[in-house]
């Protein structure tokens, strides 16, 4: 199982636990979070479903490659952190 946790920040809004997903892509492995946190889906993606720009998901500490299908694959013991992206200069 793969653990998905998020960034502190959101906390304020939400309730977002870390736990553990199976899941062969990211995009599973979000599906089962939302299954047990469905208050979380909104805040993560957008109404097509890719991930919304405000936020970046890290698979392993590297960004995710693809934010319209979340396909990345996903590995037992794999990390995924959900955090704000951050833009600017």
């Amino acid at each position: 199982m793969a653990t998905i946790s998020f960034t502190p920040n959101l906390l304020r809004h939400l309730d977002t636990p870390s736990t553990q997903v199976n899941g062969v892509t990211v995009r599973q492995a979000l599906e089962e979070y939302f299954t047990q946190y469905p208050q979380v889906r909104g805040y993560i993606l957008d109404d097509q479903g890719a991930v919304r720009k405000h936020v970046a998901i890290f698979l392993n500490q590297e960004p995710i490659r693809d934010r319209a299908r979340q396909s990345d694959a996903v590995a037992d013991h794999d990390d995924l952190f959900v955090a704000q992206a951050l833009s600017g200069g």
